[in-house]
């Protein structure tokens, strides 16, 4: 099975009640409607792409692309946008997105895909780390029948109706800023002042910390916000034995936070121990006030990264793995054969200007 044998399918039927009713699909984002982003990320992972809209219907046969309005009429919900695609896709598989998540990646069909490959499941469904996301999943078109009669019974949840069946969610917890949505006016200005991220991946030894020591002062006087999220290997404290803070959570508080008049922390105590998940970390970020997140570990994490690397340590290049390496610094630039930017590992310029123009990127 592969992605040329889905049918993809771009459910913007909705009333968009909490936009004051304008259509989502032709709000303007970065230059172009929400629809065109949907599109642009979505088109090419599918043999055939059709829209599901109860409105603007000019508008959308514009595109080029098949139009289907609800089965029936009403407004009824994207569980009716989905029997609406399976009606009319000509496909064993159907994907489904919202017109609105103009951040989705762009291996969105295959990783879903990939999960119903992998076991006996009629429906995939993409989880973020923390939920659920119903409206981007992957369904068998048998399902077709069963689906009608459940919203002739009133069904509308989608997440009741995946759960008669055998549904497989997704992880998409690497991808940070994915579902954020256009669900109300201020969540624009959320997906504008989204940071960007950028990771720095290199084997124990190579000098991760040491290089971020100079390039976050040079950062900071280029006028660049930025946070730093760090992966401990190990068991690590910010407060010590003896104060109040400490003793009070050792004597059972899970969550600790600490205030004063220049900085306040958070410490929470896990009841497992278990991996930290970058998303969850990154929304815990004032991402409003930020340009920038450097991430130092986290090597298995789908973000740009620049590798560190140094032939002395014995260790091989990263990069030719992980196609997320954007660029390395080395301190034997010329053993580094790649097209990717080299840069001197100690010339903190270089690797100043390439941040500096990966922010610029769009």
């Amino acid at each position: 099975m592969c992605s040329n044998s889905v049918t993809g399918v771009i459910l913007a039927g909705g009333m968009a009640r909490r936009m004051g009713g304008t259509d989502k699909g032709w709000i303007e984002f970065e230059g172009k409607p929400l629809i065109q982003h949907a599109l642009d990320i979505f088109r090419p992972q599918v043999t055939r792409c059709i829209i599901n809209a109860n409105r603007s219907l000019e508008a959308y046969q514009s595109l080029n692309l098949e139009v289907f309005t609800d089965l029936e009429g009403g407004y009824q919900g994207p569980l009716m946008g989905m029997a609406t695609g399976l009606s009319n896709a000509n496909t064993d598989w159907v994907a489904f997105i919202p017109c609105d998540s103009p951040r989705l990646p762009t291996d969105t069909v295959s990783r879903l895909l990939k999960a119903v490959q992998d076991g006996d499941y009629d429906i995939a469904v993409a989880h973020d780390g923390k939920r659920s996301q119903p409206v981007v999943a992957l369904l068998s078109r048998h399902l077709l029948d069963d689906l009608k009669k459940s919203l002739l019974n009133g069904e509308r949840k989608i997440e009741s109706w995946f759960s008669q069946h055998s549904c497989i969610e997704v992880d998409f917890s690497d991808c940070i800023d994915a579902f954020v949505n256009v669900n109300r006016r201020d969540d624009l200005d959320a997906l504008i002042e989204m940071p960007k991220l950028l990771g720095f991946s290199a084997w124990s030894g190579t000098g991760k910390t040491t290089l971020l020591k100079k390039l976050i002062p040079a950062l900071r006087h280029h006028g660049v916000r930025l946070a730093v999220i760090k992966h401990a290997h190990h068991q690590f404290d910010v407060d010590h034995p003896g104060k109040d803070s400490y003793e009070l959570r050792k004597s059972g508080a899970n969550q600790m936070l600490i205030a004063s008049a220049n900085r306040w922390a958070l410490m929470v105590d896990k009841a497992e121990p278990q991996e930290p998940v970058l998303a969850d970390l990154v929304s815990k970020l004032d991402l409003a006030n930020l340009d920038l997140v450097l991430v130092e570990g986290f090597k298995r994490e789908t973000i740009p990264k620049i590798e560190l690397h140094r032939p002395s340590l014995g260790r091989p290049l990263i990069f030719p793995e992980d196609k997320n390496i954007i660029a390395v610094a080395s301190d034997e630039p010329d053993t580094v054969a790649s097209e990717l930017k080299v840069m001197h590992l100690a010339d903190v310029d270089s690797i100043l200007e390439f941040v500096m123009e990966y922010l610029k990127a769009g």
